[in-house]
C-alpha cells in the first residue's frame, strides 16, 4: 500500500491544487495530511476519491485524509495535553482504517516530554493491530515505543527557519514491512512529503498455536509524568 503524508502549512503552504498535483502524479492508495484547511474539502473534485477532515478546536487548521478507496469516517482519538498556563487546545490524532491496516493521522505537539506521551496513548489505542502511526511527531531524537519500528525516511524534512534541518516527519509501524520510504522534494509548505510503501508482515499475529496474539494485554510501563497532564 502506498501512503503519502504531508504537513501543508495551513494557508500559506500547499493549495488543494497543489495537493491534487501529488495526488495524480503520486498515485498514492491513501494521502494524510496537517495542517489541512476546510479548502481540502474540495479535494475529491479535482481528483475523485474520498476525503475527510478533522478539525481542531480555536484553530483553522486539522487533520485530513484523502483515498481513491471508499474508507469508513475516520475515529478521532483524544491525546494527553499540558496542565501548565497557557496551554494549546487539546490535539487528536486521526485513525483510518483502509483494509487490514489502521492508520494514525497525527500532528503531535512541540513539547519533548508531551508528544512522547500523545504517542504512547495512540500506540496504546493500536496495538495488536497491523498499523501505522504517520505525520508530524515535532520529535527530535530517536523515538523507542515498544512494539514499533521507525520505517520513515532518514533524511530531513523540514528545516526551522529556512536554516536548521529536521527529521520530523516520521512512520512508526506495528506488524507491517516497510518495502520503501523517501521523502520528496520541498513545494509550498515548509515540511517535504514522505513517501512510504507499506504492506502487513508475513505471519504477522499468530503464535504458537496459530492463535492472534494480544500484545495490547502486556502492562504498560508507569508513566511518572502523569500530574503533569490531563
Amino acid at each position: 500500500m502506498k501512503v503519502i503524508s504531508w504537513n501543508l502549512l495551513r494557508l500559506t503552504g500547499a493549495a488543494v491544487e497543489d495537493v491534487a498535483a501529488l495526488v495524480a502524479r503520486e498515485k498514492p492508495d491513501l494521502m494524510l495530511m496537517q495542517e489541512a484547511t476546510r479548502h481540502m474539502e474540495a479535494l475529491p473534485s479535482l481528483v475523485g476519491g474520498h476525503f475527510h477532515r478533522l478539525s481542531w478546536l480555536g484553530r483553522i487548521h486539522g487533520l485530513g485524509v484523502w483515498s481513491l478507496h471508499r474508507f469508513a469516517a475516520p475515529r478521532a482519538l483524544s491525546l494527553p495535553a499540558s496542565r501548565l498556563p497557557g496551554r494549546l487546545p487539546r490535539r487528536r490524532a486521526q485513525l483510518v482504517q483502509l483494509g487490514d491496516i489502521t492508520f494514525a493521522n497525527v500532528h503531535l505537539s512541540h513539547g519533548q516530554l508531551l508528544n512522547r506521551r500523545q504517542l504512547a496513548r495512540i500506540a496504546a489505542a493500536l496495538r495488536g493491530k497491523p498499523s501505522a502511526i504517520i505525520g508530524d511527531y515535532n520529535m527530535v531524537g530517536p523515538v523507542l515505543l515498544p512494539g514499533f519500528t521507525d520505517v520513515g525516511p532518514r533524511e530531513s524534512t523540514h528545516f526551522a527557519s529556512n536554516v536548521v534541518p529536521f527529521r520530523l516527519d516520521r512512520c512508526l509501524v506495528h506488524g507491517l514491512n516497510c518495502r520503501a520510504a523517501d521523502a520528496l522534494a520541498f513545494g509550498p509548505s515548509d515540511h517535504r512529503p514522505i513517501r512510504l510503501e507499506l504492506d502487513i508482515a508475513e505471519g504477522w499475529g499468530l503464535g504458537p498455536a496459530g492463535l492472534r496474539a494480544r500484545p495490547e494485554h502486556r502492562p504498560m510501563r508507569r508513566d511518572r509524568l502523569r500530574r503533569l497532564y490531563r
